[in-house]
């Protein structure tokens, strides 16, 4: 008996099973398959099949508006098989144009195949596409992201679709942008999670701009700018800091996946005038500032861009009681305060009115507003300059 090495033939055993794999490997048009990219030419993408069987792609399929192409050799991509050309499999990510026909239009509607068309015209509830020689009907709730608000600007483009609804032979096709759309998205979002950090540096371009804040693009993704994260002052007209299409860096906030929410800030790249509080502002010592806002409690003096600190009411009302700050001082005053203490790990100030000498005597300074404002030692000032 001839002696066998085990090692040896079980290697040529697995040889056979894949060479009778890869011949005998049957596949029906519009059938999905996941493949690596094996090899790059000029015009065709090789796909591995499994085996020693390759499928053929067209690259112009993977490239993008500057004409280069988006994957490498290695790459994984999902790819629907269409025919067998001189016994090689031809593949397509898409359908369009001469591949167009009946069959395979029903094909890319049972097994979900992207399909390219042109948008030809504006009819009643929707847009009519034209797909190789089919029409079919998109309506206005399909087509892009957001409610169509300029029906005009879709005419003539040729987008991707997905058919939704397939019915008397053809002769009613549905199809839907938005779900490539969507589709597109959720696969960005896959990547991006695996990349996107808080407190991650980004870059971006403004969307649109509320009174509330700004939206803006973030690597395909739309993110909230909130008016009070643009800059370290208080942003009165949210305007005079941004414009539409104005490219922008911002620290991402926060990543809310779950509810798809995305907050950046452009604040945080500015100098923190809290790093250094200590070197400039002490207890006792006297500056200038705003007041920016009124509570019941006292009102707040911006002594810099991002630093304010708190007259408290008991302060404002020169040893008389008073209700509401607004009795004494009122929003965008000038006013000389003094630091009453510093909290740095609040990052609270207190303050006071600073006081200044009249004739010798010491006197709460307020300052004089075009509508004056209740001064509780106003009297007391005109008696002394009367005399």
């Amino acid at each position: 008996m001839a002696n066998f090495d085990n090692n040896e033939s079980m290697e040529n055993f697995e040889d056979l099973i894949e060479k009778s794999f890869s011949e005998n490997i049957k596949l029906e048009p519009g059938q999905q398959v996941t493949a690596s990219i094996c090899s790059i030419s000029a015009d065709c993408i090789f796909l591995d099949l499994g085996g020693k069987s390759e499928g053929l792609l067209d690259a112009a399929e993977l490239t993008d508006k500057e004409g280069k192409l988006t994957v490498a050799v290695g790459d994984t991509v999902k790819a629907y098989f269409i025919s067998s050309k001189n016994g090689e499999p031809l593949f397509t990510t898409k359908i369009s144009g001469d591949k167009a026909n009946d069959a395979m239009l029903e094909n890319a509607f049972e097994s979900g195949i992207p399909v390219e068309g042109i948008v030809e015209k504006e009819i009643k509830g929707g847009f009519q596409v034209k797909i190789g020689d089919t029409r079919c009907f998109c309506p206005y709730s399909q087509i892009g992201l957001k409610r169509v608000e300029n029906p005009e600007m879709y005419i003539g483009k040729q987008l991707t679709f997905k058919i939704i609804e397939y019915s008397e032979n053809g002769r009613n096709i549905l199809v839907s942008n938005r779900v490539i759309l969507q589709d597109e998205n959720n696969t960005i979002k896959e990547e991006l999670r695996k990349t996107l950090k808080e407190d991650m540096k980004v870059t971006g371009k403004v969307l649109s701009i509320q009174d509330f804040g700004a939206f803006v693009e973030v690597m395909g993704l739309q993110a909230l700018l909130p008016v009070s994260e643009i800059d370290r002052d208080r942003v009165k007209d949210i305007n005079n800091y941004l414009k539409v299409g104005q490219e922008i860096e911002a620290v991402i906030l926060n990543l809310d996946w779950k509810n798809d929410r995305i907050s950046i800030s452009m604040k945080k790249l500015q100098p923190d005038p809290w790093d250094d509080i200590a070197s400039r502002y002490k207890p006792g010592s006297k500056h200038s500032g705003e007041i920016i806002r009124l509570t019941t409690f006292g009102a707040f003096v911006s002594l810099e861009p991002g630093l304010d600190g708190l007259l408290h009411i008991s302060e404002l009302g020169g040893g008389k009681r008073i209700n509401h700050p607004r009795e004494a001082v009122k929003e965008g005053q000038k006013v000389d305060v003094q630091i009453n203490s510093i909290d740095i790990g609040q990052k609270r100030i207190s303050l006071k009115l600073a006081v200044k000498k009249v004739d010798n005597e010491d006197y709460t300074q307020y300052m004089e507003a075009d509508e004056p404002a209740y001064n509780p030692f106003s009297t007391l000032l005109k008696d002394k300059k009367k005399d």
